[in-house]
């Protein structure tokens, strides 16, 4: 298929309207998403976020290529990886580890990061190699070096970018650790989700440099993207986040493995008994809601499980990354909540004051928040610095 075949599709010219009116493509990224199209970084066989099915569905471009390509072009994620590389099959795997993310979400944290000519980008998490080609296509291929940890992902990418004709330095190698060869970079940007951002990156980054990085905490997969700006004295970066999403995690900073057994030996009825009246929608919200998000600021070092609803009856569970501390909220149509917990950590008591301050501030949403990552941590604010997000009791 020639070039032009893979630019002037239909599919792809309606996805260019719908990101510019939505917002996310921005005139300076139009022309890179005119001439670096997602298809021509995508493998044969796809697994795509479908909008219908609320799964990712298994496509191949040999047995299907419309289908395909119609995929390629709209505004959904697309695994092109399981279970770190072990997957076999066309069906989905357990876990995504690879993936093209959304094109509006790629277009929004390309704005974010307001690349200038000249200046040098380093990206942690190659993927498929599309985000570094776009970079690539503004700054020029000698501005732009991505990091990717999975070999065979590096090796892929290295691939299709030296055919695209913007051969991107592509390192294999701990993206968390940055890349001190090509250093001072001007910005940096990470396509995976982090649970702390490295200082090592702020080492590398020159003074008024800027990183944009999805963030989050263990309480859940609700991400936001910081943009940091790095102090002139190059000992901090701070910034708010722009809006909410969801990547995978860097692979050192998943989310601990918890089994229910380590912290409920006997029945939930040995916890500590009461009643609650906060409901399953006040804790839960909806997708890309502020409360997944806000929650895990306030109650960190613990995960939330939720159960399937059965019955009209829905659980949710806590459980403490630092002790065995657990808690469970049983949410029943029309009913009081019951609530069990145990351990040293009170951790519903946690969410459910979490909750109360979220209210009491007028429900701020995601961008009202900031970041501030420095020689004593990171810490969460809103508003402004000087106005810490408060944080649950610690073990």
């Amino acid at each position: 298929m020639t070039a032009d075949a893979y630019q002037e599709r239909p599919s792809r010219t309606a996805l260019g309207r719908a990101l510019m009116s939505g917002g996310a493509l921005t005139p300076d990224w139009a022309p890179a998403f005119a001439a670096v199209p997602r298809s021509r970084f995508l493998p044969d066989l796809i697994w795509p976020w479908d909008m219908e099915t609320g799964r990712s569905v298994p496509v191949s471009r040999a047995a299907d290529p419309e289908r395909w390509f119609g995929y390629a072009d709209s505004d959904v994620p697309v695994v092109t990886q399981w279970d770190d590389g072990t997957h076999t099959g066309t069906d989905p795997g357990s876990v995504s580890t690879s993936s093209a993310s959304m094109p509006s979400v790629v277009f929004r944290m390309l704005a974010d990061l307001d690349v200038r000519p000249g200046q040098r980008v380093l990206e942690i998490g190659t993927g498929t190699g599309w985000n570094a080609a776009l970079l690539a296509h503004r700054l020029g291929t000698e501005h732009v070096v991505s990091v990717e940890l999975d070999s065979s992902v590096a090796a892929a990418a290295r691939t299709v970018l030296d055919r695209f004709g913007l051969p991107v330095r592509v390192e294999t190698g701990d993206g968390l650790r940055g890349y001190s060869e090509g250093a001072p970079y001007d910005r940096i940007i990470a396509t995976c989700g982090l649970r702390s951002i490295p200082r090592t990156w702020i080492a590398q980054a020159r003074p008024g440099a800027i990183i944009v990085a999805p963030w989050g905490t263990h309480y859940s997969n609700a991400d936001a993207v910081a943009r940091l700006v790095v102090a002139d004295d190059g000992g901090s970066a701070s910034g708010r986040f722009t809006g909410p999403v969801e990547f995978m995690k860097a692979r050192a900073q998943r989310q601990p493995r918890v089994t229910h057994a380590a912290y409920v030996v006997g029945s939930v009825a040995d916890g500590d008994a009461s009643s609650s009246t906060v409901t399953e929608e006040q804790l839960l919200g909806g997708p890309f809601s502020a409360q997944d998000f806000v929650l895990g600021l306030c109650v960190r070092d613990c995960v939330r499980v939720i159960a399937a609803r059965e019955g009209g009856t829905r659980a949710v569970w806590f459980y403490g990354l630092t002790d065995r501390s657990w808690a469970c909220a049983q949410f029943r149509d029309h009913a009081t909540t019951r609530v069990w917990q145990s351990g040293p950590r009170r951790l519903w008591d946690a969410v459910r004051s979490g909750i109360v301050w979220w209210v009491a501030q007028g429900r701020p949403a995601i961008e009202e928040f900031g970041l501030t990552v420095g020689t004593t941590g990171e810490h969460v604010w809103l508003g402004d610095p000087s106005n810490p997000v408060p944080e649950g009791p610690a073990a």
